[in-house]
């Protein structure tokens, strides 16, 4: 901020305090937006790795679980039995993978923190400001 001139109006300042109030709001969208930008990319991406991850993860998985059905079965157990056994181990497995996937989708992952932490301190200065210029009128 530029040194304050004692010889300014009221009209001046407040002229002067507009113009920087509008700079202000202007630069803090621009971050705002620019913060929501970074965060949707950065989401897809994950998304976008995760399933090709997956993509190339299913028939590896369908593969090794075939392997474990004929282990058991290989054992004695009843191929029904076996392949109910795997099944049901890979389907709480896959739950339990997607509920916490899901559990990080969260919205909250996308607020702008860096712009609103900007803004609370933008505030504190506009404070400190006006108390200021308040107590330089006072002593005029």
């Amino acid at each position: 901020m530029s040194a304050p001139h004692v010889n300014r109006t009221i009209p001046e300042v407040f002229s002067d305090l507009v113009g920087q109030l509008t700079t202000l709001l202007r630069k803090e969208g621009q971050l705002a937006r620019t913060e929501v930008g970074d965060k949707l990319a950065e989401v897809a991406t994950g998304l976008g790795l995760a399933m090709v991850g997956a993509v190339l993860a299913i028939p590896a998985l369908v593969v090794l679980l075939e392997a474990v059905v004929a282990l058991l079965v290989r054992t004695g157990l009843a191929i029904y039995l076996s392949a109910l056994i795997v099944g049901g181990v890979a389907l709480i497995a896959g739950i339990v993978l997607m509920i916490t996937g899901m559990g990080r989708l969260k919205s909250k992952n996308l607020v702008p923190e860096k712009t609103i932490h900007q803004l609370q301190r933008d505030v504190q200065v506009a404070k400190q400001e006006a108390s200021d210029s308040d107590d330089l009128h006072r002593a005029a």
